[in-house]
C-alpha cells in the first residue's frame, strides 16, 4: 500500500544540489514525488510509495547529503497522492 509524506527541510539546503539529488535518490526508491524550494529557505519534499522507501528516503535526507547542511527536518503523512515520477520543481 502506498503511504505519501511531507518532509519540510531546513538548514543550508538550497543552491547546493539538494533538490536533484533528492530527485535521483527518490527515483532510486521507487518513489513518486517532488521537491521544491520554499520562500523561506526551506525545501519542501512529497514523496509516495512503500513504507520502507519512505524510511530510507527520510534517513538520506536526514544525513545532510553533498553540500548541504541539514539542521532540521519535520514529517508528516498526507493524504495519498498520484504522481507519475519524481521530480525538482
Amino acid at each position: 500500500m502506498n503511504r505519501c509524506r511531507r518532509y519540510l527541510i531546513s538548514g543550508k539546503v538550497q543552491g547546493v544540489f539538494f533538490r536533484a539529488s533528492t530527485q535521483d535518490t527518490a527515483r532510486q526508491l521507487q518513489l513518486s514525488g517532488f521537491a521544491r524550494n520554499l520562500h523561506d529557505g526551506r525545501v519542501e519534499v512529497v514523496a509516495c510509495g512503500d513504507e520502507s522507501s519512505l524510511r530510507r528516503l527520510e534517513a538520506w535526507l536526514r544525513k545532510s547529503p553533498g553540500y548541504a547542511r541539514v539542521d532540521n527536518v519535520i514529517v508528516e503523512d498526507i493524504a495519498a497522492r498520484a504522481f507519475t515520477d519524481f521530480e525538482a520543481r
